[in-house]
């Protein structure tokens, strides 16, 4: 039988994503990817996977789903869930697991992610990954191209996802320390591309202002609530290539930020972009999150990439073995020598 994960509830939209499929937008295909690449490659770095192992994004709600195989190690990163094992698809109760760590998860058994909270985002990642073919190099879902992950689309339940690992390694589990997932209301960004098309009040205005992320926001852009910003040359510009983090200013005048699935060309005038380094933060922030952003230079923006990617590179170094349960009668049983020797009685 081959080991799987068999979806029995797919949440309100679980992907499979990774860290996307850059070196394609000349011909029309999104980078894509995990909306929290922090989160990812602390959920990877958990279970022992290299950073860009594709995991399960699960936004808002997460899934349940059950074990089809001999044991699997999974992990839980981003928001705060309520994450129980269930002994069975009777069982009413379960184990429950504390995000931000490692656990074993034996066949039969049954893991449901409940709703999430204080972020919009949570990866569980499992060892060794699924066993989905890659397309361009990615095993991210591009859900408007249907293309990637698991058939091109968000999980359903009856999906039974293929695992590269029959069983579990036999090593400790593990929780990560000092991983500040916590949500922030303010996020740097850089003038333009087409700060040009607003006058110098009104990009004071936009830095000065407070929005809302609203209910139309999804993988694709942030629509933010807050005051309009307007135009002094048009809100129509030759279509130009976007970067993630560009902020769109349509004809109502309110910003959208362009996040993982954006489009890769765009034809409204872009006020600014909130740097990478701001860009896995700002991912994870669910509706309703009151923001607002300040202006920073490139040479700021590059120092401040230099120190994510610094401490992403020692995130295993913020990996704290945790004690391993206590043992059962049975299991203290079965690790002990009962038998010191065998006679043949008919000797």
């Amino acid at each position: 039988m081959t080991p799987a994960l068999r979806i029995l509830s797919p949440g309100l939209s679980t992907t499979v994503q990774d860290f996307g499929r850059p070196g394609f937008q000349r011909l029309g295909v999104s980078v894509g990817g995990a909306l929290d690449s922090v989160a990812l490659r602390a959920a990877n770095s958990l279970v022992g996977n290299p950073p860009n192992t594709g995991a399960l994004e699960a936004v808002y709600i997460g899934p349940s789903f059950a074990v089809d195989a001999t044991d699997v190690r999974l992990s839980f990163v981003g928001a705060d869930a309520a994450i129980e094992i269930l002994a069975d698809a009777d069982a009413s109760h379960g184990e429950p697991v504390s995000p931000m760590r490692s656990v074993r998860v034996r066949r039969g058994q049954i893991i449901r992610v409940g709703s999430l909270r204080n972020a919009s985002t949570l990866y569980i990642a499992v060892e060794g990954g699924f066993d989905i073919e890659p397309v361009l190099g990615s095993v991210s879902t591009d859900g408007r191209a249907r293309m990637g992950g698991w058939q091109g689309r968000a999980l359903m339940a009856g999906d039974v996802l293929p695992l590269r690992c029959a069983t579990a390694t036999t090593r400790d589990e593990y929780r990560i320390d000092d991983l500040d997932l916590a949500a922030r209301s303010r996020f740097r960004a850089v003038a333009g591309p087409q700060s040009d098309y607003f006058s110098e009040a009104e990009i004071e205005r936009f830095f000065a202002g407070k929005y809302i992320v609203g209910a139309g926001s999804n993988r694709m852009g942030m629509r933010l609530e807050g005051p309009p910003i307007r135009h002094s040359r048009g809100f129509n510009i030759v279509s130009d290539a976007i970067a993630t983090g560009a902020i769109q200013i349509p004809g109502n005048g309110q910003p959208i930020v362009l996040l993982a699935d954006r489009q890769t060309t765009g034809g409204y005038p872009k006020i600014a972009t909130v740097i990478s380094a701001d860009l896995p933060a700002i991912g994870r922030l669910p509706i309703g999150s009151k923001i607002s952003f300040e202006p920073t230079t490139l040479e700021e923006a590059a120092a401040a990439r230099q120190q994510l990617c610094a401490a992403l590179e020692n995130i295993d170094d913020r990996l704290v073995r945790l004690a391993p349960p206590p043992a059962t009668v049975g299991s203290r049983l079965l690790e002990c020598n009962l038998i010191s020797g065998v006679h043949d009685a008919a000797a």
